[in-house]
């Protein structure tokens, strides 16, 4: 029998930081960047801890610890691109990922498209697997003054 397909839920916030760059999905912005010690791309940051999930290889922080000087600015692009090889090293491989973008500013959907399909390469996955939304917090508080996402990854 087939080992069933595996689920993972990964969840990232940074609040702003205007001395930074803003990075979305591996995408640079315009506007405000996001506090972290890496580049604080919460898109990228969160399908990568929803992969190592469903892995059972724990979160982002056990393999990219805040305390390691290496870290210091790494790329959302590069972390998740660490984070698809630690998971083939388990047999697993991304089926599919849907994320959804937390924030005020800026619009997500003018840069859509762009998003998907560098997350797309970067996964190394068909572009129709990956799924891209943006929802605004509406005064909730929630990623108001900064950015969050939430992601959902399948391993089979």
């Amino acid at each position: 029998m087939p080992e069933p397909p595996r689920i993972g839920l990964g969840f990232d916030a940074h609040p702003a930081a205007s001395d930074r760059e803003l990075w979305l999905g591996g995408l640079r912005f315009e506007g405000a960047g996001l506090a972290g010690h890496s580049d604080g791309d919460p898109v990228c940051h969160a399908l990568a801890d929803a992969m190592l999930g469903a892995a059972g290889l724990g979160d982002v922080g056990e393999h990219f610890p805040e305390s390691d000087p290496a870290i210091a600015g790494l790329s959302g692009t590069d972390l998740l691109a660490r984070t698809c090889e630690l998971v083939a090293g388990t047999g697993l491989r991304l089926a599919s990922c849907d994320v959804t973008i937390i924030c005020l500013d800026p619009p997500i959907a003018p840069r859509r498209a762009e998003i998907r399909a560098h997350l797309a390469q970067v996964l190394d996955v068909e572009v129709d697997r990956v799924s891209v939304k943006a929802t605004r917090p509406e005064g909730l508080g929630l990623a108001g003054d900064g950015a969050g996402c939430l992601a959902i990854a399948l391993l089979t």
